[in-house]
């Protein structure tokens, strides 16, 4: 048996905590032993708790080149980045790449296009066929703002094309909606607190049935760690074993809260303010795993998968003070989200409707 190394920028988030996760529990199982070097800004409970399990954490900045050069130079045997977005930031690695066994760029499904160019970050939403694989065309690559909506697709795109054209073993993942403990942008908030906050209805536009396929962290994890064994050069979606719906996705939420939700099932003739959710798609997109599951990857089901998030978003919301707000709620995308004044309104209105 012998120790591998692996560099994991942005280790203590939700997906490169998973990453780490997967490769520390698999050593001692009659396989490789994995010393993890985790790189972030700052430590944390994620940090404290991966070091607890072996893990070293690293404190500083993914993009500070000295940073990268005294993690890469001496070499590893994978290493992760699951924070890069823009062309400089994969050129920034390509110095290393020769001196790593196995590199994984962790990319996004909202680089795909439709026909007509849209794509998941439009403002008109894309539409496909059937389950997009990774010979979809893409959007162009770009140097835009990487946090816009037409940029980031574009950013991630250029970052794909220069590690893949350097020639190394670089693995390119795309998920799609990922989940898990300590994600930046934990969706399943959406049900949970209205949970937490006793909601007894919940507004779903279109039936519930839009279906944006998840991801799993954890299942990013059990690839990267398949994808160390078995380096090249390849483009591989990455997302859970079926695609649930929205309203499956609630009922899941909710029956693992122990909790039952009075479910309004809109039409097209509701009001278009209310009943969207995280996961709310006009028309599917679901992203074909083939690729990966020909390594004998098994992707997980959300059902499963979803529960260590929740167990965590329930634990975080319940730790905050009563004077504060959970740490994510910053985010501009959870604006209006809460507001159930406008729902409660709906509501009225369509029990008029209705009487």
């Amino acid at each position: 048996m012998s120790t591998r190394r692996a560099v994991i920028l942005g280790g203590t988030g939700g997906i490169g905590s998973a990453v780490a996760r997967a490769l520390l529990d698999a050593s001692g199982r009659g396989g490789d032993d994995w010393q993890v070097d985790l790189v972030a800004r700052r430590g944390g409970p994620a940090a404290d708790s991966l070091a607890a399990s072996g893990a070293t954490f690293v404190a500083g900045d993914r993009r500070d080149r000295s940073v990268l050069r005294d993690l890469l130079r001496p070499g590893a045997d994978l290493l992760v980045d699951t924070v890069g977005v823009t062309r400089d930031d994969a050129q920034q690695l390509l110095p290393f790449l020769d001196d790593v066994g196995s590199t994984v760029f962790v990319s996004s499904k909202a680089v795909y296009a439709d026909e007509q160019g849209r794509h998941a970050n439009s403002l008109d939403k894309p539409v496909f066929g059937g389950a997009v694989t990774e010979i979809q065309p893409t959007v162009t690559a770009g140097d835009g703002d990487p946090t816009s909506r037409d940029g980031y697709g574009a950013a991630k795109v250029a970052a794909e094309q220069v590690l893949l054209d350097h020639g190394a073993p670089v693995t390119v993942l795309r998920p799609s909606k990922v989940y898990g403990v300590g994600i930046g942008r934990p969706r399943e908030w959406f049900v949970v607190r209205r949970a937490l906050d006793g909601r007894e209805r919940i507004l779903l536009a279109d039936h519930g049935r839009g279906i944006d396929h998840t991801t799993a962290a954890s299942g990013i994890g059990s690839l990267v760690r398949l994808v160390a064994d078995a380096p090249d050069r390849r483009i591989l979606n990455v997302a859970d074993a079926s695609a649930p719906t929205v309203l499956e996705i609630v009922r899941t939420i909710a029956g693992h809260l122990d909790h039952r939700f009075d479910e309004v099932l809109l039409d097209e003739d509701a009001p278009a303010f209310v009943g969207g959710t995280p996961w709310s798609s006009p028309s599917p997109f679901v992203l074909d795993t083939t690729a990966a599951r020909a390594l004998g990857w098994e992707p997980p089901e959300f059902q499963a998968a979803v529960a260590p998030e929740l167990a965590w978003l329930v634990e975080t919301a319940h730790a905050t003070p009563a004077d504060g707000d959970v740490p994510w709620a910053d985010d501009p995308f959870w604006d209006h989200m809460f507001d159930y004044g406008p729902e409660d309104a709906a509501l009225a209105l369509l029990s008029l409707n209705l009487g």
